[in-house]
């Protein structure tokens, strides 16, 4: 076993990491942010996914206004140490279209199908 450090990943030339979060308990694929090396270790020490909103510039604790929170199970670096998977129990939906996945859409013979409404 070897010391886990967000500086070894591979980061883009703005310093960020995408992240995949997908729900443990049925392995829905829930959505995709971005993190830096600084959010990488926040949501470790504290067990709650955080993320970094390029819009605002800031760290961004999913859950953190809408009560939808993400509490990591855990955290896994795929073979180019490019792209991150966190495992996660979802409280609520996981879009902030308010619907359970952000991967709501699909291409369908060249048509696009929405395939779930917002929840109430």
């Amino acid at each position: 076993m070897t010391t886990f450090d967000p500086a070894t990943l591979r980061y883009d030339a703005n310093g960020l990491i995408p992240c995949i979060a997908q729900e443990e308990e049925s392995g829905e694929v829930l959505m995709m942010a971005w993190m830096t090396a600084e959010a990488v270790a926040r949501t470790l020490e504290t067990g709650r996914v955080t993320y970094w909103s390029r819009s605002r510039q800031a760290f961004w604790v999913k859950g953190e206004t809408s009560g939808h929170v993400q509490e990591l199970v855990d955290l896994r670096v795929d073979c180019d140490r490019d792209c991150l998977l966190a495992t996660v129990r979802q409280t609520g939906p996981a879009c902030h279209t308010n619907r359970r996945v952000c991967f709501y859409t699909s291409v369908r013979n060249g048509s696009e199908v929405e395939l779930m409404a917002p929840d109430d």
